[in-house]
This record gives C-alpha cells, structure tokens and sequence, in this order.
C-alpha cells in the first residue's frame, strides 16, 4: 500500500471533494457523538413520533464501529441546495408549498454518487484494502454532529446544521473508512445568540425549548412522516405546507447569505410548486409517473393527498369541493377521506355540507365518520355563533 501521511490524504481527499462537487468537506473521528446523551433522551420523551428507525438504530449512532468494525475515519462533506425564490416556476393562490430541498432531484442519490466516486478515489490511491461504507440522511449516523465535529458548522435553536459562509441550505453525507485520515478541529462556536426568530416563527410550536424540536408538531413531519392522521388542532396551522416546511430557515438570519447551488440536480422542477386541484386528482398511476425522482415521492401517493386536502381546506376554496366530494365517497384510503371530509366542513358550502350528511349513510370507516360528525357539530356551532353575533348588532342598532 502507497505511504501517504494521515495530513497528506486529508488534503487530498478534501481536493477530490469538491471537484466531485461538495461545498463543504471535513474529517472527524469515530468517537462517541457529544449529542449522543441528548438524542437519547429525545427518543424517550417521545419526541420522533412514529419514526420506529430512530428508535432501532440506536446504538449504532453512539457507536459507528457497529456499523464498520475497523473504522478510523468519517468523512462529512455538504452541499447547498439553496434556489432563490425567483427561479421557482410560477406561483397561484393555489399553489401548494413544498420544502426547498425537494425543488430538485433526490439529493440521496446525487450525494450518494458522489460519495462513491470519493471512496473509489481513495481505493486508486490506496489499493482495494479501503474499506467503506456512505450515508445520506439514511444510515444510523448523527450526521449533524459529526459536521460540528468535522469543523463544518454549529447546530442551530432550530436544530440545523449552520456553516457561516453557506448557511443552513445543507445537504449532508458521510463516508466512514478504515483509513487513518488527519481530522478537522471541531466547530468551537455557537452564532445564534439570543435570536429566537426560528423558534417564534414555527406555526404549530414544535420548539420545546432552543435546539429541542417535538417533531410530532413540526410540518415537515406531519406532512412526510406521518402515514396516518394529521391531528386535527395541528391542521389549520399547516397553511398550504403540502411537503415539509422551511419556515424557521425562511427567517434564520445566517440564510441571507446562502449562495445558489451549482449542482444542477437540485434546480426547481415541475413539482416544486404542485397545483392544489391537481393534487386531489391523482392517481397511483399518475403520482408514481409524476413524482419519479422526486423527494415528493416519499409522501406516498395518499399523504400527499391528504395534505392537498389540507391545504384546500385552509384556503377554504370552493373550487375544490367537486373534488373533495368525489375523494370523500370514493377514494379507497379511509385517512384521505378523512381529511376530505375535514376539508368539506372547513369550506362549508350547501354542496359541502350536504355530501358530509350523505356520506354518514355509507362510510363504513368509524374514524371517517367520526370527522364527518365532528365536522358538520363545528360548523353547525359556527354558523350558530354567527348568527348570534349578528342579532347582537341588530339588537343594538335599533336600540
């Protein structure tokens, strides 16, 4: 095997890095993560909601010798994925929003590539006794606090990685090794400060606290993890969110100098800005030709449905009640008509509320008709209310 200097092989992998196409590349050791304590108490509080993989890989991200025994080295490298709003294609009233990082292509497979390529590199210099394995957002890593750890940036309230030049806009891989590399010093200093813009900006409170997020409130989870219900308290502050959110990047004062990525994968693409209508409209057929190589893909066909409901229920638009009728007597999925039948009752027009009493007769889903009740006693109680208000004024301008 070539005799290359742990410092050597550092520069020389950090140089093939960014020809590869990473902004950011650093090197850290296996150790035990120093975050690892804390995520260990965010699985017992509860707080990944139905995220079982969280759960499972434990103890594999206090120790990643249980993922490559003879590991010595981990690679971190990043990527912006920043896109100006302006290139986004054009925007309607309804237009759905979807999380900036799902604009382009799935950046699994782009930064998984380009990761591959890096361990091939360090194979045609070391010979085919390197041994690794890579990760993007997938393997049993804490994959942020290996950036802090590899220099790349510090761990913001809002729980992102931040790098003082890039911003938050990160996509971020790992390559472990069996190779002796020279490491980064870690990332020493927090930049936050006393800001709290992220954690005041979040519609549904998911910050408990600074860096401690209850991603059972977070939209990004609600509208892509979540398979099954979106509580009903948490609905109207989704807005028009039909996958992920970026509300507290959107305010972060370190994304004012985000720069425009130059990886073409990650330029906005059709589905970047998903008609509303549309939504409620597809198909299995048509999701999975729609939504290929698209982030958009993991929301499964009825979750992103379910969250157009969602969002067409909030805009309160009658335009899309034909649809919301036909989802809610015919769709196969017992949580789109669900939330169809939230919809209607938000809307609240005579067709809406007449397809909610009809549809009592034949749902056979309890949950399904429990919504269609609860629905029409809220609106009932809303129109009663206003009524009441409106005999209010009366009274008191005659009197």
């Amino acid at each position: 095997m070539p005799n290359f200097s742990p410092q050597h092989l550092s520069r020389l992998v950090k140089q093939r890095g960014k020809e590869l196409g990473f902004d950011l590349v650093g090197i850290t050791t296996p150790k035990t993560p120093p975050t690892y304590p804390h995520f260990l108490r965010w699985l017992e509080k509860g707080f990944h909601g139905a995220m079982a993989y969280m759960e499972r890989g434990k103890e594999k991200r206090g120790d990643l010798r249980l993922i490559l025994p003879d590991v010595k080295s981990v690679i971190v490298a990043g990527i912006s994925y920043f896109v100006p709003d302006e290139q986004l294609p054009s925007a309607t009233t309804l237009t759905g929003k979807v999380a900036r990082y799902a604009w382009g292509m799935d950046y699994h497979e782009v930064l998984l590539r380009k990761l591959e390529a890096l361990l091939d590199y360090l194979r045609s210099l070391l010979g085919d006794g390197v041994k690794g394995k890579a990760y993007v957002d997938t393997g049993p890593i804490l994959e942020r606090d290996a950036a802090v750890q590899a220099g790349l940036g510090w761990i913001g309230k809002n729980t992102c990685l931040i790098n003082p030049q890039l911003g938050s806009y990160l996509f971020l891989g790992e390559l472990l090794v069996n190779v002796a590399l020279a490491p980064d010093e870690p990332f020493k200093r927090n930049h936050c400060g006393k800001c709290q813009r992220c954690l005041l900006a979040c519609p549904t409170g998911a910050f408990v606290a600074p860096y401690q997020l209850d991603a059972r409130k977070c939209i990004s989870y609600l509208t892509i993890e979540l398979r099954g219900s979106i509580p009903r308290e948490l609905r109207p502050l989704i807005g028009t969110w039909v996958f992920g959110c970026d509300i507290c990047q959107e305010v972060c004062p370190w994304n004012r100098k985000a720069k425009p990525t130059e990886e073409e994968a990650f330029k906005p693409h059709p589905w970047s800005a998903p008609e509303l209508l549309e939504l409620l409209t597809l198909t299995e057929d048509e999701f999975r030709q729609r939504f290929k190589g698209s982030p958009l893909k993991r929301a499964k066909r009825s979750g992103l449905v379910r969250n157009a409901c969602v969002a067409v229920g909030n805009l309160r638009e009658e335009k899309a009640v034909p649809l919301l009728i036909r989802l809610l007597c015919d769709d196969p999925d017992p949580i789109v008509r669900e939330h169809a039948a939230w919809a209607l009752g938000r809307i609240g027009t005579p067709d809406a509320l007449k397809a909610l009493r009809d549809a009592l007769w034949s749902e056979n889903d309890e949950r399904v008709r429990q919504e269609i009740l609860v629905s029409l006693r809220e609106r009932d109680a809303s129109d009663a209310a206003q009524e009441a208000s409106f005999n209010t004024e009366v009274t008191a301008t005659i009197a």
